[in-house]
C-alpha cells in the first residue's frame, strides 16, 4: 500500500470539493483549482475529507500514481486555502527589478531591459531585492519562480544573478597570484 496515498486528505472550514467524470475541482477562499484524474485513480469525496484509491494496490504503477494523486489533491486544497509563496533574491550591481503593470521589468547586465509578462493567476511583488511570487497553483509559482531565476543564474564567482531565498550558491576561489620573486 501506498503510505501516502491511504492518508485522507482533510478539506478545511471554508472549502469545497466536487467530482464530475475525471475531474476533480476544489474551491475555497483564494479560488478555485481543478484536476484532471488518472483512469486508474478513484477520488471519494465527502464534505470533510477526500480519500484517493486505486483498483489495484499491489501494482507499482497504480501505487505510484496513488500518492501521486493523493499529493496532487493535498495541494490543491493547499493551494486554495493558503496558497503558496517562492521568493528570489537578485544580486548584482546594477540589477534593478520592479513590476510595470502585468510585466516583470528587469535590469539584469544585459544591453536591453527583460520583460516577463506576469500569469493573471499569480500576485509578484518587489521589494528592494526579493521578487515575492505568490498564487494557489503550487505548479505555476514554482514554474514562474523557474523562469525567472532562469534569465540569470547564480555564478559561482561572485554569486552574481537571480537565487531562491535561502539557496546556498557554493563559492569558487578567483585567480590567485603567485608570488613576485621568490
Amino acid at each position: 500500500m501506498s503510505r501516502i496515498g491511504k492518508k485522507p486528505v482533510v478539506l478545511p472550514a471554508g472549502t469545497s470539493a466536487e467530482q464530475k467524470d475525471h475531474t476533480l475541482s476544489v474551491k475555497g477562499p483564494k479560488g478555485v483549482l481543478a484536476l484532471d484524474v488518472h483512469s486508474d485513480v478513484y477520488i471519494a469525496v465527502s464534505p470533510e475529507e477526500i480519500v484517493v484509491s486505486v483498483g489495484k494496490p499491489d501494482n507499482k504503477q497504480q501505487k505510484a500514481l496513488w500518492g501521486l494523486f493523493r499529493s496532487l489533491v493535498q495541494n490543491l486544497v493547499t493551494g486554495v486555502t493558503t496558497g503558496f509563496e517562492k521568493k528570489l533574491e537578485v544580486n548584482g550591481v546594477g540589477f534593478k527589478v520592479a513590476v510595470v503593470g502585468k510585466d516583470l521589468s528587469m535590469q539584469l547586465g544585459f544591453s536591453h531591459p527583460v520583460i516577463v509578462p506576469i500569469p493573471d493567476a499569480l500576485e509578484v511583488t518587489v521589494e528592494k531585492n526579493v521578487i515575492t511570487v505568490k498564487g494557489a497553483d503550487k505548479q505555476l509559482v514554482g514554474q514562474f519562480a523557474a523562469n525567472v531565476r532562469s534569465l540569470k543564474k547564480p555564478e559561482p564567482y561572485k554569486g552574481k544573478g537571480i537565487k531562491y531565498e535561502g539557496e546556498v550558491i557554493l563559492r569558487k576561489a578567483g585567480k590567485v597570484v603567485k608570488a613576485v620573486g621568490k
